[in-house]
């Protein structure tokens, strides 16, 4: 295991601190959050393009009520009715798209919701965000588990029944480079039937040697689709070149892998403008990619190490629950995962409205899933990226999905 204390807030070398002054207070100290850098591969792609044509021209505040009963009496939803469901003037009409939405999700996925893990194996990062408990300045325990270390906590994870892996790493390519995190797919091979990656982005070769290696699918958070709250949130790192991270989705496609995921981080910026974008981010790719399966997630901000007052200043849960239900409605046939960010009671409900995708048995610290799963204690575990808010295992969110009617689903994939 390798680990270390790094970037101690209030030890850092006088010249390390000047750094970060001037990323925090000089925007003319940081690269062009616009333009790619030497490495980074460009696609000959439209899709960007029509989705922020599309959020940049929405005006949530032009939409009255006769526009969402005329979106809820609609057989099929329009990306204008899809506005209309997001704005103020969908509030009082939550009730009505939740039986809409709820009925959506039996029609395409009757009455099932699907169970996974996340599995962090690295938390170094080479980027500054300052809504994240692994940018590169924050003083946390740093870790990177060796091959075996991996392998173990798999063997922990799967020993619990788990069947799908979600493997994760802090977004740094010099220390959890495309070969280490290629390993960690050949692994998890041995033990899971669907395996998922949340990575830094990376090119169409890289994606398709990681596919190669046995990653099914590939989710990137854009963030925030408002590029100039990007630039203000993302002051160093790769991270920061919001094209880039933007294609990384079509990029994964162009590599092989069989689905991708979709999320803005809502609560960094307006929160209904990122969710048409991330919505419409899926419906031009789906149109472009009809063979591919796609799925969009909901974070909310969540407080962090040294930082407990992150948190989205206007997304409550009804506003939640409008975005997922809008969701529904307009992509009825998409897979929609809602995390622990949020907490047990409202999971519990919107997998009965919306949501298809559950996590369970979460942990967002490096090395832990044994003290989680079998009570052991270690000193080789990296802190967390967020704190997160439903702790239930696996076995209770199984048990509890089950009590609330719903099929708990495993696996729906078969290689042959």
């Amino acid at each position: 295991m390798e680990n270390q204390f790094i970037f101690d807030a209030e030890n850092l070398p006088q010249k390390i601190l000047e750094q970060k002054h001037r990323l925090e207070n000089d925007p003319s100290s940081r690269i062009n959050h616009m333009e790619f850098l030497p490495d980074m591969e460009q696609i000959n792609s439209d899709v960007r393009e029509k989705v922020l044509a599309q959020m940049n021209s929405f005006d949530a505040e032009k939409f009255s009520a006769r526009d969402v009963k005329t979106a809820l009496e609609h057989e099929r939803c329009t990306i204008e009715d899809f506005k209309a469901l997001l704005s103020p003037a969908a509030a009082p009409y939550l009730e009505q798209m939740a039986r809409r939405a709820k009925f959506e999700t039996a029609k395409h996925f009757g009455n099932t919701v699907y169970l996974f893990t996340p599995l962090y194996i690295a938390n170094y990062c080479d980027n500054y965000c300052i809504y994240c408990g692994f940018n590169r300045y924050n003083k946390i325990r740093r870790v990177k588990q060796s091959p075996a270390e991996i392998e173990h906590e798999m063997k922990i994870i799967a020993d619990s029944g788990i069947e799908e892996i979600l493997i994760l790493t802090g977004e740094s390519r010099t220390t959890s480079n495309v070969e280490y995190i290629g390993e960690a797919c050949k692994l998890a091979r041995k033990f899971f039937r669907m395996v998922g990656l949340e990575i830094y982005p990376v090119n169409v070769d890289e994606y398709k040697f990681l596919h190669s290696c046995g990653a099914d699918y590939v989710t990137v958070f854009q963030e925030t689709y408002d590029a100039d709250a990007y630039e203000k949130l993302h002051l160093a790192g790769r991270k920061r070149i919001f094209p880039y991270r933007f294609d990384s989705q079509e990029r994964a496609l162009m590599g092989g892998m069989r689905g991708v995921g979709f999320s803005a981080l809502l609560g960094l910026s307006d929160f209904r403008r990122d969710a048409l974008a991330s919505a419409l981010h899926v419906y031009f790719l789906q149109r472009k990619y009809p063979h591919a399966e796609f799925s969009l997630s909901c974070p909310r901000l969540r407080p962090i190490i040294n930082n407990d007052k992150i948190k989205p200043t206007d997304i409550g849960e009804r506003e939640l629950c409008q975005v997922l239900c809008a969701y529904r409605i307009f992509l009825p046939f998409i897979g929609i995962t809602v995390s622990s960010r949020e907490n047990a009671n409202f999971r519990n409900g919107i997998a009965k409205i919306a949501a298809t995708k559950i996590s369970a048995g979460v942990s967002t610290g490096i090395g832990d899933h044994e003290r989680k799963y079998t009570g052991k204690s270690e000193d080789n575990e990296g802190d967390e990226q967020f704190v997160i808010s439903d702790n239930r295992s696996f076995a209770a969110m199984y048990r509890d999905m089950s009590q609330g009617g719903l099929q708990p689903v495993l696996n729906d994939y078969v290689y042959v």
